[in-house]
């Protein structure tokens, strides 16, 4: 997939920068593995505004996507590979030969009419889902297991992937997307390669409807609130906000919140790096 820019014909275009989604193969989704989606507007059961910043946007339709590719030893065709309004990456349907069809998260380099496999049959061909105890070492994968049969919730966005770099006993070493080193089961399920649509984080959008498109209303700095909505609000003139915090006091920019003493700590190798 590659990027196209686009002439100045309006303000909106100069600075535009898009995907040619040259992958996507299908216009129109699989109607039986959609669901309804009801939006919020950031509103809770009370009617009240607990999200800041949500509301407007497209209706959409919910994709319902296989992340725990539990289907073993069954081979399935790839049969599109589709745009996906909930997700940064793109999606591929399946057609398993039992005659189900399930969505998976598209990896790159997959095509239409190849063929993908989970379980202890699988080998390490892309978009084969297989146990951390069978991948080779140094492999990229995506869509990782934190809890065996829980379904892939490590490295799902565009364009992202983690390596599996050594295994030990019971545990295989993993490299996060942030540069964390962990510890997880071997017996979780990963999915061989990266995630599709790596050039996601390129895309300009060219103007401010576009986000409103998305369902993201304007966004406030809290510098330029009054002293009532914000603790960095008020002063006279453009005063600095004093130490950055959230609305409702807690320190940003380098305080951390993670608990000191938090089950997971024993699972991390090495820390991302800042």
């Amino acid at each position: 997939m590659s990027l196209k820019k686009f002439k100045p014909t309006t303000p909106g275009q100069r600075h535009k920068v898009a995907t040619d989604f040259a992958e996507i193969t299908a216009s129109a989704p699989e109607k039986s593995l959609l669901a309804s989606m009801k939006k919020s507007g950031g509103r809770n059961n009370d009617g009240r505004m607990t999200m800041r910043y949500l509301g407007g946007g497209h209706k959409q339709r919910y994709r319902i996507i296989d992340f725990k590719r539990d289907k073993f030893d069954i081979p399935a065709t790839v049969k599109t590979v589709e745009y996906d309004p909930n997700r940064t990456a793109h999606i591929a349907l399946l057609f398993y030969a039992d005659g189900e069809k399930r969505y998976i998260i598209a990896p790159t380099g997959i095509k239409v009419g190849d063929i993908v496999l989970s379980g202890k049959s699988a080998t390490p061909n892309i978009g084969n889902a297989m146990y951390l105890s069978d991948v080779p070492l140094g492999t990229v994968i995506h869509n990782i297991e934190l809890k065996p049969g829980k379904g892939g919730s490590i490295a799902r966005g565009a364009g992202t992937y983690a390596q599996l770099n050594a295994r030990d006993g019971r545990y295989a070493t993993i490299k996060m997307p942030s540069g964390e080193t962990r510890m997880i089961l071997t017996t979780c399920l990963a999915t061989i390669g990266s995630v599709s649509n790596a050039e996601h984080n390129l895309v300009v959008s060219g103007k401010a409807g576009r986000s409103r498109w998305l369902g993201r209303r304007p966004r406030v700095r809290g510098v330029v609130m009054n002293p009532v909505d914000h603790p960095m609000g008020g002063g006279e003139g453009r005063n600095s906000g004093g130490h950055p915090r959230s609305r409702n006091g807690m320190p940003a920019k380098g305080f951390k919140t993670r608990s000191k003493s938090k089950y997971s700590d024993k699972f991390i190798v090495e820390r991302r790096k800042k």
